[in-house]
């Protein structure tokens, strides 16, 4: 959790659980959120859309970012609700209608579709839209699109503390992870007062640890 939820490194980690008591390797610590990520971020996901399914669909924000693969330009195409919720992200080598589609579909199938869809001035977003038959739900505008453009730079931050990524494989996987847990984790406590932030905050790390409870006894069993 501390390695998908703050800026740190492998080694920060394995430094902060030395500080605890707790002994193991930089490369247990990759072992553990390569294995344990995955699993806790998709029973997020699956709770978080059963949750927010109706009220994710006012609204949808959707950009993209280039991110460098082992020097090549890839794109990382994400949509985040009016909230800010983080709904999808998916990793293309092309920034073409073929890609804004896949990314659309899966938003759709999994979300449904959203009253407004608020997008850049990319032509591959109208060319998508218009084929799923739903441009007319499309909007543009100069400053419209920063809730998404400002959600991007959580994502940006681990980017530079890891150096890059290797694989294509490797960034869809982490980005997945990562909008799970920055989804659960985040309490906008900015919004909220002081009691109210404390509150939902320690109700977030309480069902943190009823997962990590849950899949251990699974194990076992």
């Amino acid at each position: 959790m501390p390695y998908i939820r703050f800026t740190l490194s492998l080694r920060n980690v394995e430094d902060l659980l030395h500080e605890r008591g707790i002994d193991v390797s930089h490369e247990t610590v990759r072992y553990w959120w390569n294995r344990f990520g995955p699993v806790f971020a998709a029973e997020i996901r699956r709770k978080r859309v059963q949750q927010l399914r109706a009220f994710s669909k006012w609204k949808w924000h959707v950009d993209e970012v280039f991110v460098k693969v082992n020097g090549k330009r890839h794109y990382l195409w994400r949509a985040v609700d009016h909230e800010g919720e983080v709904l999808e992200a998916v990793v293309t080598k092309r920034r073409n209608k073929r890609a804004a589609l896949k990314f659309l579909k899966k938003l759709m199938k999994r979300h449904g579709q959203a009253e407004e869809i608020v997008t850049d001035c990319l032509a591959s977003y109208r060319a998508a839209l218009r084929e799923l038959g739903v441009l007319e739900k499309q909007l543009t505008g100069r400053w419209l699109n920063n809730r998404v453009e400002n959600s991007h730079l959580p994502f940006r931050r681990r980017e530079r503390a890891m150096q890059r990524f290797r694989r294509m494989r490797s960034l869809q996987k982490f980005a997945s992870v990562h909008s799970s847990v920055y989804n659960h984790f985040n309490q906008e406590r900015s919004l909220s007062n002081r009691d109210t932030f404390k509150m939902t905050r320690s109700a977030a790390l309480a069902e943190w640890r009823e997962l990590g409870a849950a899949y251990r006894a699974a194990i076992l069993a």
